[in-house]
């Protein structure tokens, strides 16, 4: 996958009317480590987090938790610069690649999948 300019205004896009936002007016976002292929984590962006992640060319996103915008980093410093920016198929799923900062998840752990989930062994 050919990654996209590092310069925000430079994104191919299609218009933001152009993708499908869930009943919230949220879609949801893969960020993918630019470098190793590892998805970080999974969030929602709703229109004004997309706009200022492509503004700022770094992520931001929408907390359904504490109904707030957030900076990926504001606090922390593991802030994600985006290098490309990828929408679906079906237009309701961006992918978003980045150089991290730092860890991707307040656990501190480098991407939010460390955990695994086997499926059970048939006998």
């Amino acid at each position: 996958m050919e990654s996209t300019p590092t310069n925000p205004s430079t994104f191919d896009f299609q218009p933001v009317t152009d993708l499908k936002w869930d009943k919230h007016g949220l879609i949801t976002a893969v960020v993918q480590d630019a470098q190793t292929g590892q998805v970080l984590m999974v969030a929602w962006m709703n229109a004004e987090a997309l706009h200022l992640t492509l503004a700022t060319g770094e992520t931001h996103f929408w907390s359904r938790s504490r109904s707030e915008l957030w900076h990926k980093g504001a606090t922390s410093g593991n802030t994600q610069r985006v290098t490309g920016l990828w929408v679906d198929c079906d237009g309701d799923t961006l992918l978003v690649q980045v150089e991290p900062a730092g860890p991707a998840c307040h656990t501190g752990a480098v991407s939010c999948f460390f955990r695994r989930l086997d499926a059970p062994r048939s006998k």
